[in-house]
């Protein structure tokens, strides 16, 4: 069997060879996760790949003309931008065949081409039995003996975090209940704000400020995540690049330091317009220096009463966590959150 590797330009608007790229890679991570849930759909995927602060480029690999594997680069713009991430999801009929190392070459060339220092990888591991991998953060492992970790730690990854992915059934009973109390638990110096598209004016500067801090206070291992620089003009460009590309809604709760009038945390629901489809949860921090006033649990709990007086019918919630991020589990837990697949995340220092 012969196959080619080609670079696949990010249209304007879905082709037919976009279409087929993203269906395969919705394909195979499904596989990855056991869920379709977290699939993107074209357009969806199309409004991310056009933000110019998180510049993507994708190669497909080709066997008698027809797509069956995806690979993605994607970095941040900034002189300091030392980090490129990479995907690979090569269908499973066509795998051992040097595809997913002829892809792994490519873009982990276009990282080196750019003057990256080092590439993150994010892969779902399927569960099943064996020797462990422990995750050097004490907290999650995979399986030492799955195929995609020994291919990883052939071409010189290293093993550095594990992600949970969890899910959470829609509605949640007694939502209003959960508010009232977690609002009373957090104490008076501390009011939620909830929107659903463009962030108000009053709130840009701490809405940047927050989605800096997300870059640099989630926990990453020793994965040196770089900062991510966001402005009021970033915010701005976003949130009209999302109205003007995205069929997804942004719903977002924000909790406001009284005595200072200052946003100190978020959390945002990306939902899809379909309502069978799950909702997407992303993006949620409390910064350090308000933590232990339960604010997390506010964060969530309000946003999830917002969707449900605002867009309700969503089967459920999917959401990512860092293993090690036990305050946040435990707050997920609580909501009603179960694990349902693990994610390993990875990294290569290319000088």
């Amino acid at each position: 069997m012969t196959f080619t590797i080609d670079e696949l330009a990010i249209p304007d608007e879905p082709t037919p060879d976009f279409v087929r790229a993203i269906a395969v890679g919705n394909e195979v991570e499904a596989l990855g996760y056991g869920t379709p849930d977290l699939a993107y759909e074209p357009d969806e995927e199309l409004a991310i790949m056009h933000n110019p602060h998180e510049p993507a480029r994708l190669l497909v690999a080709r066997v008698d003309g027809e797509i069956v594997a995806l690979g993605k680069h994607e970095t941040t713009v900034g002189d300091d931008s030392d980090t490129s991430w990479l995907a690979i999801n090569v269908l499973p009929q066509f795998r051992r065949r040097g595809i997913g190392t002829a892809l792994a070459d490519a873009l982990e060339g276009m990282a080196r081409d750019e003057g990256k220092a080092k590439v993150v990888l994010y892969a779902p591991i399927a569960e099943g039995p064996g020797e462990r991998l422990p995750s050097p953060t004490g907290f999650g492992s995979v399986v030492a003996g799955d195929p995609g970790v020994l291919f990883l730690q052939q071409r010189g990854y290293t093993f550095e975090q594990v992600e949970r992915l969890s899910r959470l059934p829609l509605p949640v009973a007694g939502i209003d209940g959960l508010v009232a109390a977690a609002q009373e638990r957090s104490g008076p110096d501390y009011r939620l704000h909830m929107w659903h598209g463009a962030t108000p004016e009053q709130w840009r500067a701490d809405i940047a400020e927050l989605g800096t801090r997300m870059s640099t206070d989630a926990p990453s291992a020793g994965l040196e995540e770089p900062e991510d620089v966001w402005t009021v003009e970033r915010v701005i460009e976003s949130d009209e690049r999302a109205a003007r590309e995205s069929p997804r809604v942004r719903h977002t709760a924000a909790v406001e330091h009284v005595p200072t009038g200052r946003l100190v945390g978020y959390t945002v629901l990306s939902v899809p317009p379909q309502l069978h489809r799950a909702v997407d949860q992303y993006a949620t921090i409390v910064m350090r220096e308000h933590r232990g006033h339960k604010l997390g649990m506010l964060l969530k709990v309000g946003n999830l009463q917002h969707l449900a007086q605002k867009r309700p019918g969503h089967p459920s919630v999917m959401t990512f966590n860092a293993e090690e991020n036990r305050h946040m589990l435990d707050v997920n837990e609580a909501v009603g959150f179960v694990a349902i697949a693990n994610e390993s995340a990875w990294r290569k220092d290319l000088r």
